[in-house]
């Protein structure tokens, strides 16, 4: 009988990562919300930022299917423009986390010694605050818009990223083919950049990926808070803290966006927990 080939890293990777339904739901949810973000300008009924004062707060109808808010503009058209600052906010901050975090980690964790000891106390310094708090010190500093909040909430993300990348350059930095390769003369610029951060890509992915969400939802607190993205721009968090009050009377101003941000979250959640099953080797030894 003939043994089955071993499995390559590719099809594993894919056995575990769209063998799980869950997965599958999460990505087909991330796509649509691109998508609507793409087209938003063909498929919104209105323009979002349009007033209407004599379509003040209207109900659910045939004409505005999710109703309008207090200044008549049409909630499922500010609901589908709203995608788009959500994506791009929690996309570009974790960029900028990721960058900077991943750079001060490896600094870090490759020269050890006086320099690791400055950067990982002040990324401690910072863990010590909320994420949240932090990002609203920063933003109420820096006051709102959408260019502040992404600053804001990048430097409030960085000390995540840095210490899973100070930890991870420790580890591969004591491999062979590193001690070989500064034996041979390879610069530190080198060992850094073409042999530890490629392999500590994976986590990297992972942790970003599972911090996106995170980020929206702070996004969303920052703009219900009055910090955020606000009237007329289309934002999740500032429907919800529009329609808070009119609950009873008009539910949809708010429930609405909130289950929209339940769903990006929920969807990339999911997606991060499939992404560490399919990269975690234990996982890989029992296929």
């Amino acid at each position: 009988m003939e043994e089955r080939p071993p499995m390559s890293g590719w099809r594993r990777f894919a056995r575990v990562f769209f063998g799980r339904k869950v997965v599958l739901f999460g990505l087909i949810v991330l796509a649509l919300y691109v998508l609507i973000a793409i087209f938003a300008d063909l498929i919104a009924p209105y323009d979002y930022k349009q007033i209407n004062l004599q379509q003040v707060l209207a109900q659910p109808s045939g004409e505005h299917l999710l109703g309008t808010d207090t200044a008549g503009r049409d909630v499922l058209s500010r609901l589908i423009y709203g995608i788009r600052p959500t994506l791009i906010v929690g996309s570009a901050t974790i960029l900028i986390a990721a960058v900077c975090g991943t750079i001060l980690g490896l600094i870090a964790g490759y020269f050890g010694g006086w320099i690791q000891t400055i950067i990982m106390r002040c990324i401690d310094a910072l863990m010590g605050f909320p994420m949240l708090l932090l990002a609203l010190v920063i933003a109420a500093v820096l006051g709102g818009g959408m260019k502040n909040i992404i600053i804001a909430l990048g430097v409030a993300s960085i000390p995540t990223f840095a210490r899973v990348m100070c930890a991870q350059t420790l580890i591969i930095k004591e491999n062979d083919y590193i001690i070989a390769g500064r034996s041979l003369g390879f610069t530190n610029w080198h060992l850094m950049w073409n042999h530890i951060v490629p392999n500590a890509f994976p986590p990297l992915v992972i942790l970003a990926t599972m911090n996106i969400g995170m980020v929206i939802l702070m996004e969303a607190g920052l703009s219900f808070l009055g910090i955020g993205i606000q009237a007329p721009d289309a934002a999740w968090g500032s429907m919800v803290s529009a329609g808070y009050n009119r609950l009873t009377s008009n539910p949809m101003l708010s429930v609405a966006p909130g289950i929209a941000i339940m769903l990006i979250v929920f969807s990339l959640n999911m997606v991060g927990d499939g992404l560490r099953d399919a990269v975690d080797p234990r996982l890989r030894g029992t296929l």
